[in-house]
């Protein structure tokens, strides 16, 4: 049993929900602000704006200014072409819809169950794989979650929650509290994994509250985080991020390997150190999944594969994530490094 903790009081600048208001909505506001050709900006009755911008002026705060190419900017601006149809682009590449056994659930894997605990975002990534997803009928209401922890309650195989979306974190603090409450009354489960990416486009998002919640969880919890590239992570992550470690929650990081955003080996290894020294394990780097208006982001399997291979050589083991492609129907995610190809 972990031993309980308290955290120290962290000065908390500013309310995350105050934050994510104050986001950015329009790609030529952004662009404005960034001192960025606003023409850049797509016509307001363009496809690609079904899937809306929103970024938060934290991870804006981030990118380079006069840079239309920024790594951080290509992530969440809307382009011409998403609007593009490629063949084997599909919107739901992942057959989740097989896997949603009921409301808020997905079951696909033996021993574990994803919770889609929020339907929204903090920030927009045009890469998503869960762009198209039918979030209107997995809304979770109490109601629907005290059902949807029956579901596992009555499955003793199932040890391991993990908290999906949308964004998780995009819960109040209280009602998240309430949520790994019930999911520790079950006693067959032991493991809780949070997969978010809300802190690091709003670092504020991790709150004293939050902290000493998921260090003093009865569960063994662990925190993946989505960031892509070294210049996500910042100062104002450094000491929550720290607090959670020397809690007791263990902090993983996973990526998509995104062209013209980290699509070279100086930013692979310049993100694992950094994720090293903030107390991060990289843990996957995915290849991206075949989601309609994201083939602009994919380089290639081939191209991912060598710069596994060269990440092997330039790497201590622990910081080398698992290359790997999340495949419709396979019992796990399907390694995809380059001793494939005779390395």
């Amino acid at each position: 049993m972990r031993i309980i903790t308290r955290t120290e009081p962290t000065v908390e600048m500013q309310d995350w929900r105050q934050v994510l208001a104050d986001s950015f909505r329009d790609s030529k506001t952004l662009l404005e602000y960034l001192k960025v050709d606003p023409s850049l900006a797509l016509p307001s009755d363009h496809s690609a704006l079904n899937f809306p911008l929103l970024v938060p002026r934290p991870f804006a705060e981030q990118m380079e200014a006069g840079n239309p190419n920024d790594p951080l900017l290509r992530q969440i601006l809307p382009v011409d072409n998403e609007g593009l149809t490629q063949n084997g682009y599909v919107t739901d590449p992942l057959a989740e819809k097989h896997s949603n056994i009921r409301q808020g659930i997905i079951h696909k894997y033996h021993g574990r169950v994803l919770l889609l605990t929020a339907s929204a975002c903090a920030v927009n990534c045009r890469y998503c794989f869960r762009r198209h997803f039918d979030y209107a009928d997995n809304r979770l209401s109490r109601e629907e979650r005290q059902k949807a922890l029956d579901y596992v309650r009555n499955d003793p195989s199932i040890s391991e929650v993990i908290l999906s979306g949308g964004d998780p974190l995009m819960l109040q603090d209280s009602a998240l509290s309430e949520l790994i409450s019930g999911i520790e009354s079950i006693p067959h489960v032991t493991k809780l994994r949070i997969h978010s990416r809300l802190p690091v486009v709003i670092p504020q998002r991790l709150t004293t509250a939050l902290i000493e919640r998921l260090n003093n969880s009865r569960l063994g919890t662990s925190l993946v985080l989505h960031i892509n590239h070294a210049a996500e992570l910042t100062e104002a992550h450094k000491a929550p991020l720290a607090s959670l470690r020397s809690g007791g929650t263990w902090l993983l990081n996973q990526s998509v390997l995104l062209k013209g955003v980290n699509d070279k080996l100086s930013i692979l290894t310049d993100l694992s150190e950094r994720l090293f020294t903030f107390g991060v394990t990289p843990y996957y780097l995915h290849l991206p999944d075949k989601v309609e208006g994201t083939h602009h982001f994919d380089s290639g399997d081939i191209v991912g594969q060598d710069l596994y291979r060269q990440m092997r050589e330039n790497l201590p083991g622990y910081l080398v994530p698992q290359l790997v492609r999340e495949e419709p129907g396979a019992p796990f995610k399907i390694p995809k490094m380059s001793f494939e190809l005779g390395h």
